[in-house]
């Protein structure tokens, strides 16, 4: 696989965002995202998105230079309608207003409907940790097609609706966590099939019910929630509450509608520390907390504990100095559309 530093792949997707419609500003912002996902380690949501969202553009499923639209607020509370924009274009925007309500009121909250895929969602909870703040941020996936059999089924009715928090601390890292609600990331299984690897027994099952490693027979299939075949059904509760915040509350509703456009519905909160605890006093426990678990002495076979977010925080250092792989099929179609955009040689494919 081409290993690639991250400057050039924000330049990469930049580019392509552009030749395909999409205002510098905005691509430019889904370009920071989608890489700050491949360096974070989450190469589900990186560059191997890009297509898909171009696509999307194409068939009118993003609206490039969608508007922003406030349909109801509070000095603490926002509802947007995204308008088919840019997943992260938007929801950083509505994060950004969260955290500045937060400001004023201590606490605010959020809600988003009518966006495209959000991408890595620590993204927004990591913007209220540098502002001070604790951050949260739940998605799910609207009335868009469904990748997550409830426990004990075994056809989709539930999106990986995600969630994700972020605490400000004194570590060189970010304090976080972020992860689905299925077994894992319908992405994760997507990129296992574009680098035609096997899946772990537990993530799948194909259209019979059966446990598979082959990531195609997710075609037909189901994703597992968070627990699998065992304790799925503490998965299948955090989803279903999930579809309770960011799809019935926002107004998406749930279900799938039959045009299958895709429509992240999203609830966003931001707590301002300072509130309850000063800041740097609550850094430094934050920071000794992480130590304190760090300190514990390792199982047989582990090389020890990690703090939520520590390993995304090595990640990014080292993929930061040495490069970022991409799979042969992802390069590929970005080479694909540099060439349909006349931009082979800028981009450096030729």
């Amino acid at each position: 696989m081409p290993k690639v530093q991250a400057e050039r792949l924000r330049e990469i997707g930049r580019a392509l965002l552009m030749a395909n419609g999409v205002p510098e500003d905005e691509a430019a912002t889904v370009a920071r995202h989608v890489v700050n996902a491949n360096l974070a380690g989450h190469d589900s949501h990186g560059v191997i998105m890009l297509p898909n969202y171009i696509e999307r553009v194409r068939v009118g499923h993003i609206v490039p230079g969608a508007p922003f639209a406030i349909v109801q607020e509070s000095p603490t509370t926002t509802v947007v309608d995204g308008n088919w924009g840019f997943g992260y274009v938007i929801n950083e925007r509505a994060m950004q207003l969260t955290i500045e309500k937060a400001e004023k009121s201590n606490i605010a909250a959020c809600t988003v409907f009518r966006q495209g895929h959000v991408g890595r969602l620590a993204s927004y909870p990591l913007m209220a940790a540098k502002a001070g703040m604790i951050g949260m941020a739940w998605a799910d996936s609207g009335r868009s097609p469904k990748g997550v059999a409830p426990f004990g089924g075994r056809a989709a009715r539930l999106g990986t609706n995600p969630w994700a928090i972020a605490v400000p601390s004194d570590l060189d890292g970010p304090f976080c966590m972020d992860f689905a609600t299925s077994a894992v990331a319908m992405g994760k299984v997507k990129l296992a099939e574009a680098r035609g690897q096997e899946i772990p027994r537990g993530w799948v099952v194909d259209s019979e019910g059966d446990l598979t490693t082959d990531p195609k027979k997710i075609n037909g299939g189901a994703l597992l929630p968070l627990g699998g075949a065992g304790e799925g059904y503490k998965g299948t509760a955090l989803a279903a509450m999930g579809e309770v915040f960011c799809g019935i509350l926002t107004g998406l509703g749930f279900g799938v509608e039959p045009s299958g456009r895709h429509n992240d519905g999203c609830f966003l909160i931001a707590i301002k520390v300072e509130a309850f605890r000063p800041l740097l006093t609550f850094r430094q426990e934050v920071a000794d907390f992480a130590h304190y678990l760090k300190d514990t002495p390792p199982a047989k076979g582990s090389q020890g504990v990690l703090y939520p977010g520590e390993v995304e925080h090595r990640a990014e250092r080292q993929r930061a100095a040495e490069g970022i792989e991409i799979e042969e099929a992802t390069w590929a179609k970005l080479k694909g559309l540099a060439e349909a955009g006349g931009l082979t040689a800028k981009l450096g494919f030729a």
